[in-house]
């Protein structure tokens, strides 16, 4: 009794050097994506802008809090929470690391009828005030 042969002889993955995919995507090397980069153009939905048109960009929540933190009368963690549509301790981790730390804001804190006002001190009234004690060494 004799076998029979398989009609179809299933391909090697390894030795086929001719394409090399995976998952249906054709995958180039280095050298030949940065030559194919330089020389594609852009889409036509991404077209220039002209110096002319000034992008429109919406007040961010960080700039509307510091903007709050300017005014006189100063603001209290939960009017920023409810501005921003964040919880309070969201609101007091940005007046820590941000405003204090990365800005290195004058940040002051006053009792207020309503609970913690928190305020921006004048940069020249903080510069002042420092370079006063900084002499008195």
């Amino acid at each position: 009794m004799t076998t029979a042969k398989p009609k179809h002889k299933p391909a090697s993955r390894a030795n086929d050097s001719k394409t090399k995919t995976r998952n249906g995507v054709k995958r180039t090397t280095a050298r030949k994506a940065v030559h194919l980069k330089s020389v594609t153009k852009p889409a036509a939905h991404q077209r220039p802008r002209s110096a002319s048109q000034p992008t429109a960009r919406r007040e961010s929540k960080k700039a509307h809090i510091i903007a709050m933190l300017r005014v006189p009368g100063g603001v209290t963690i939960e009017a920023m929470a409810r501005a921003a549509n964040w919880q309070p301790h969201s609101v007091r981790g940005f007046l820590a690391g941000v405003v204090r730390k990365k800005l290195g804001l004058n940040l002051i804190s006053a009792a207020g009828d309503s609970g913690r006002v928190y305020r921006i001190a004048d940069r020249s009234a903080s510069c002042v005030a420092t370079a006063k004690t900084s002499h008195a060494v």
